[in-house]
């Protein structure tokens, strides 16, 4: 399950609660799928050299660094953020909505089995957790090739009876709702209003990306800091300019997997 610590983990944490899951980048990184970008090589050894900075600022930032078990078969498995949606009383696992990633699934659900109790996302419902944004109860799921009606109506009833609300949200442009919208304050999204309109967020507050980096809305929120890439700095400025602490990170091998920052962990506290 756990290869050990990351040579830094044991400075990372702050009080050991906040958990980041990560796995290392396969080999077959190359042959991951992809929507809406063409496909060109992918460097797999600078890919893993950049994920391993990307676990690095997660340790500085507070996580507990735990890598699941490497998939070298899985060409996406480094995707992890895909394979659940971990909410302090619960932990859903998902149902992919591409086939070849459902493997995956099984080694989260043995590392959160022990931090919460766990459903499921069943047949015929898919799921990804990159299409699913959540400020405090409310969780916006975007309306995907990746999650469909019937994956979105249960995660709907598995959450209902912990007082969430679950909203399906459509969205253009992009493979998940994330890549067009994510949370970096409990009270703001960065949009991109080309994608998703803000007006389907109700209540939140939101800060729109600059038109000229139109893949720049992805943003991983951690305790009050952001994970940020380094190659949107229009956005980032617009980010800062908002109080906003950003540390920088470069993702630009996994970036051609249609991969971000979000996607690259599950981030939680522990449980």
């Amino acid at each position: 399950m756990r290869p050990g610590p990351l040579p830094d983990e044991r400075h990372g944490a702050r009080g050991g609660t906040r958990v980041a899951l990560t796995r290392e980048v396969s080999p077959a990184i190359g042959r991951c799928e992809l929507t809406h970008l063409p496909r060109v090589p992918i460097d797999a050894e600078l890919a893993r050299a950049q994920h391993g900075k990307y676990e690095a600022a997660l340790a500085a930032l507070g996580c507990t660094v735990v890598r699941l078990a490497p998939e070298p078969d899985l060409p996406d498995a480094v995707f992890v953020e895909d394979t659940a949606i971990v909410l302090p009383e619960i932990a859903v696992l998902t149902r992919p909505g591409a086939a070849s990633r459902r493997p995956e699934t099984a080694s989260t659900a043995a590392a959160l089995a022990a931090h919460r109790p766990l459903a499921s996302i069943e047949e015929p419902g898919t799921l990804d957790g990159g299409d699913v944004l959540r400020l405090g109860t409310r969780l916006w799921v975007g309306a995907s090739g990746r999650s469909n009606a019937p994956g979105i109506e249960q995660l709907r009833a598995l959450l209902i009876p912990f007082g969430y609300e679950v909203k399906a949200v459509p969205f253009t442009g992009c493979l998940h709702l994330k890549s067009a919208a994510t949370a970096v304050a409990p009270d703001l999204i960065l949009v991109n209003p080309a994608w998703v309109d803000p007006a389907r967020f109700d209540g939140a507050s939101f800060l729109e990306t600059d038109p000229a980096e139109p893949h720049a809305a992805n943003a991983l929120l951690v305790g009050e800091a952001v994970v940020y890439p380094v190659s949107f700095p229009r956005t980032r400025a617009r980010l800062e300019a908002s109080g906003i602490a950003v540390t920088t990170v470069d993702l630009s091998e996994l970036q051609k997997a249609e991969g971000a920052v979000t996607c690259c962990s599950l981030v939680f506290e522990a449980g």
